[in-house]
């Protein structure tokens, strides 16, 4: 029996590889909007990104999302971005389920 072969990516924060399903995708559309993908199959460039809030912060003080999206992103975006990350990243009591 073959095994299935995992895709990979790479988070922008921390430059780990892991497993796509474990990583956040960000993806600036055609339009040129940026927002969150949470099912991975959003039409535009994509970036990966650990569900990590220290990866996050990493990602933003490199500028690694207009880097790896090729395009700017004005404060307000990032702002709402990292809200949704936020939102998205379980707290340490939900990872310990308490």
């Amino acid at each position: 029996m073959k095994l299935s072969k995992v895709p990979m990516r790479r988070c922008i924060g921390c430059m780990e590889s892991k497993p796509k399903r474990e990583l956040i995708r960000v993806v600036a559309s055609p339009e040129g909007e940026v927002r969150l993908d949470p099912t991975g199959k959003a039409n535009g460039r994509g970036a990966y990104l650990c569900p990590d809030p220290e990866c996050v912060a990493k990602a933003r003080k490199k500028n690694a999302f207009a880097r790896s999206l090729h395009t700017n992103i004005n404060e307000e975006d990032m702002k709402l971005i990292e809200k949704e990350i936020g939102e998205m990243i379980p707290t340490s009591d939900q990872r310990t389920n308490r």
